[in-house]
Order: structure tokens, then C-alpha cells, then sequence
């Protein structure tokens, strides 16, 4: 049996989360603290006992989702379940700078810093209002891009995450995004609703986003991974650190390869998935995606016992 370790991306948030395991483990408190350290504040305390709203915001939902997957990582190290036992790591989005953590590519501190002015980076590229997202459920990839393409009229309008082989989400100009829905639903769209984020991540809009995130991670060491990372942008393992950082910087404003990305490792023979972290989310896409696969989502102690039994 092959394993993956992946790890979410934003929209996993919750207070409370990481809290329990915290408690439990020594081991997983020191990344909390570690993470407070670097950021010169106590995240810990917003995700713990904070304001959701808050705690959405970009800048603080990225360093806070990579805090708890790394904390659930190093409570399965202390049970003797760590990397050693997965022969891949992906993660959605933010979830992949989780999955470099993991695999000791970047620092713990070094990765919250990151996310810290990428999502910063993020939330200032497009001001308030100018942008959307918008997902569309029942569509194939192929279905959802043309949409985005006759939405656009000049606007950006593009396919921004690939989740699943019915989930596809839109990304750019507010008003492009809101043709694209209408268009969806006169196509035959399950669904197609406007999403509850703050910018128009991973399109072209970005780009002002994507320069600063060349700079900060030009300033940053990176390490060849101990776990091969698939990474979003080409759906593919890579390992070598040059590469690691281009696609990071690509990331920005890629399209977030996930079906694909799963359906590799499915090819590379991995039939078990442990998603570690906050939610489910990418447990529900994976078995969308592989059908023969078995998923477990890592969040909590007891999520932890059950995995030792």
C-alpha cells in the first residue's frame, strides 16, 4: 500500500481547531509556539478563542490551516505514524507550502512568515469589490474553462482550482465572474455560486501578488524535500529546490491542478490518503476523484487513536 500525506488549503478554518491536539501532544504546542514566535504575535490565542471573521482574513487563515496540519504532523510523529510512512505529500493551495513544511523543504518559521505576506500579498493585489470566485458543481473541467472564456468579454475570467471531476472554480473580475455563473446554470450546472472570499486567488489578477512572492521566497532557503511534493501547477512530484520555488511563484496565479495532481499520484500507485490537518474537504474530492481510494482526515486526537487502532 502506497500512502499520500496532503494538506488543506483555505476554507478549512475553524476556532478551536489544533487546540485539542495541543493539549495532548507537547510536540504539536511547540508548533504553535514556534509559529507565534515567528509572527511576533499569538495566532494561536485568534485560532484558538478568536474571531472567525478574523480568522478568515488571508493573512491569518494561511499561517493558521499550515500551524494545525504541521501540529497534526508532529502528534503522528510522536505515535511513530510521521512521514516516514507516506511516499508522497500534496496540499491544496496554501495547503502545499503545509506540504513543504512537511517534508522539510522550508522551516516551520520561515513557512509561517511566508504565508504571512503571501496572503497579505494576496488580499492587497485586487482592491475590495473588484473581484470573485465563484464555483461551479456538475461541470468537467473542459465545460467550466469555456465558460470562463465566453464570460471574460475582456475581463479576467479563468479556471482557478480543478477540485474534482464536478467542481471547478472561476476566478477574476467581479462582473466576468457573474456571467460565468449565469452562463453555468443555462449550461446545465448542478450549482454555481458566488464564494464568500476576500480576493480572486489564482488567476492573472494576482501578478502583483506573484512579484512580491518572488522576492520573499528569493530570501528564503529551500531544501530538497524528504517526501516527493506533487505540486499544483504541473501535477507532477518534483523535488529539486530551483524548481520548488518557480513553482511557488507560478502558484500565485495558476490554476490549481488538484484532479489532475491526484490522479498522478493515483498512476504512482498511492491508494491511501491521509489528509492532515482541519476538515475533510479534500478527502470528499479524492474519493471523487479515485473511487478505489482510502481517505482519513488527521485533525484531532482522536482522529490520531483511531489511526493506531
Amino acid at each position: 500500500m502506497s500512502r499520500a500525506f496532503v494538506f488543506p488549503g483555505q476554507g478549512a478554518q475553524t476556532i478551536g481547531m489544533g487546540r485539542a491536539l495541543a493539549e495532548a501532544y507537547p510536540a504539536a504546542k511547540a508548533v504553535f509556539d514556534e509559529v507565534d514566535a515567528a509572527l511576533g504575535e499569538k495566532l494561536s490565542s485568534l485560532i484558538w478563542e478568536g474571531d472567525i471573521a478574523e480568522l478568515t482574513l488571508t493573512q491569518n487563515a494561511q499561517p493558521a490551516l499550515m500551524a494545525t496540519s504541521i501540529a497534526a504532523l508532529r502528534a503522528l510523529d510522536a505515535e511513530g505514524m510521521g512521514l516516514d510512512h507516506a511516499d508522497f505529500v500534496a496540499g491544496h493551495s496554501l495547503g502545499e507550502y503545509s506540504a513543504l513544511c512537511a517534508a522539510g523543504a522550508l522551516t516551520l518559521s520561515d513557512t509561517a512568515r511566508l504565508l504571512r505576506i503571501r496572503g497579505r500579498a494576496m488580499q492587497e493585489a485586487v482592491p475590495v469589490g473588484i473581484g470573485a470566485m465563484a464555483a461551479l458543481l456538475g461541470l468537467d473541467y473542459e465545460t467550466a474553462t469555456a465558460i470562463a472564456q465566453e464570460a471574460a468579454q475582456g475581463e479576467v475570467c479563468q479556471a482557478a482550482n480543478d477540485n474534482d471531476p464536478a467542481q471547478v472554480v472561476v476566478s477574476g473580475h467581479k462582473a466576468a465572474v457573474e456571467r460565468a455563473v449565469e452562463i453555468a446554470k443555462a449550461r446545465g450546472a448542478k450549482r454555481a455560486l458566488i464564494l464568500p472570499v476576500s480576493a480572486p486567488f489564482h488567476c492573472a489578477l494576482m501578478q502583483p501578488a506573484a512579484h512580491v512572492m518572488t522576492e520573499a521566497l528569493a530570501a528564503v532557503p529551500i531544501l530538497a524535500p524528504s517526501v516527493p511534493v506533487v505540486v499544483n501547477v504541473r501535477a507532477e512530484a518534483v523535488t529539486e529546490p530551483d524548481r520548488i520555488q518557480d513553482l511557488l511563484v507560478a502558484q500565485v496565479t495558476g490554476l490549481v491542478r488538484w484532479r489532475e495532481s491526484v490522479l498522478w499520484m493515483d498512476r504512482a500507485g498511492v491508494t491511501d490518503y491521509w489528509e492532515i490537518g482541519a476538515g475533510k474537504a479534500l478527502s470528499g474530492m479524492i474519493r471523487r476523484i479515485a473511487p478505489a481510494a482510502t481517505t482519513r482526515a488527521i485533525g484531532t486526537p482522536d482522529d490520531i487513536a483511531a489511526a493506531k487502532a
